[in-house]
């Protein structure tokens, strides 16, 4: 028995250890592409021969020319080429990483002045002189790149570093990285007269994120080209409710069609997600659903009209019926069920949305009824 219970051990030791070692080598190679990416565009911008034919139409005719590639738009080249900007000195650790035919006739460094173990922060390039920062190997092997766009949001390099260092120190994930930066942790950080007795109360509660979470992001599924799944970092039982409402909806017939789970659309620079989004072929209209776990908050109504005034802007055909929302929203024993119609016209065709859509009733006792299941 006792030999039986090592085997287990060393099986599961095994496992962790390359699961992790996997994940990490995916996480690198792409923080790598997409910092190559935007060194190539600055490049460009800086000593192409024929620049001045594309000027600052650059990125856009870039972005329709590799859209055949998953992940690449508008908004995700302006945001390599800001990583490397911001980044510089990565290229210390590229230089070592890269196969030389990537290298050869392709890049003309344009980082003259490298790090090396013994030199100083002085030597560095403009954007990090005299500041501190964290050795670029520790960026590359500890952060995905989700942690790093996050953090090309702060223009502050001592705040960035400092964001830099606290995720690594307590493995945050982004969602947490994303609360702590929300939080204003760096400015109570510096207000507090014993900061380290401040970072150890925030990350006494953390759960640590495990080393394959890393690659279970849509920016890993687009660039190992897998299938993006259904649900991308949500809770378990938000899942199972996802699962089940998208099966309720489809049984209750009326012509629904199934079109999209967690579907993806960019407005300005953020991507924002949908829960669920049918056609409704009778209607000749899109339904979308958002479920929120949790209590009614008055945000929660204009965030699902943003999305209804997207999907009639940029979505809808002109033969299409104006968009209909539906929020679920959960509370400990009750649901509360409210149809998002703001900016529709008061007719009698809103009231046919009302008569073919599910009824309040129905949401409301299938919420209550799962909600039952999973306590």
């Amino acid at each position: 028995m006792e030999n039986f219970d090592k085997l287990i051990t060393n099986i599961e030791q095994v496992h962790r250890q390359l699961q992790a070692s996997a994940a990490n080598a995916v996480n690198q190679s792409l923080t790598i592409r997409n910092w190559l990416f935007g060194y190539y565009i600055v490049e460009f911008e800086q000593n192409g021969e024929d620049r001045a034919t594309y000027g600052d139409k650059l990125i856009e005719k870039l972005a329709g020319k590799l859209s055949h590639i998953k992940g690449i738009d508008r908004r995700s080249l302006f945001k390599f080429r800001q990583f490397y900007l911001f980044y510089p000195h990565i290229e210390t650790v590229i230089r070592g990483s890269l196969a030389p035919e990537l290298l050869a006739n392709q890049i003309v460094w344009s980082v003259t002045t490298l790090l090396s173990d013994n030199q100083k922060v002085g030597s560095l390039t403009p954007q990090l002189q005299n500041q501190p920062f964290v050795p670029p190997q520790k960026i590359l092997s500890k952060l995905s790149y989700t942690h790093i766009e996050q953090l090309l949001n702060i223009d502050n390099p001592l705040k960035r570093t400092f964001y830099e260092l606290e995720c690594i120190k307590g493995t945050w994930s982004v969602r947490e990285l994303k609360r702590q930066i929300s939080s204003l942790y760096f400015e109570r950080s510096g207000l507090s007269a014993k900061p380290e007795k401040l970072s150890a109360l925030i990350n006494q509660n953390i759960v640590p994120q495990a080393p394959v979470d890393i690659i279970k992001n849509i920016y890993s599924f687009e660039f190992l080209d897998i299938k993006i799944q259904p649900i991308v970092e949500e809770s378990d039982l938000e899942t199972a409710l996802l699962d089940q409402l998208q099966e309720f909806i489809l049984e209750l017939g009326n012509g629904f069609c199934f079109e999209a789970r967690q579907k993806r659309i960019l407005i300005g620079n953020e991507y924002y997600f949908i829960d669920l989004v049918f056609y409704h072929r009778i209607l000749k209209c899109h339904v979308l659903i958002d479920l929120k776990i949790g209590k009614f908050e008055h945000g929660d109504i204009g965030q699902l009209n943003t999305y209804l005034n997207y999907f009639k802007a940029e979505i809808d055909e002109k033969s299409d019926n104006a968009p209909v929302g539906i929020l679920l929203v959960a509370e400990k024993d009750s649901a509360l069920v409210k149809y998002a119609t703001a900016g529709m016209d008061e007719n009698l065709f809103v009231q046919q949305y009302l008569i073919k859509l599910p009824s309040t009733e129905q949401l409301k006792t299938y919420i209550e009824n799962e909600l039952k299941k999973a306590e």
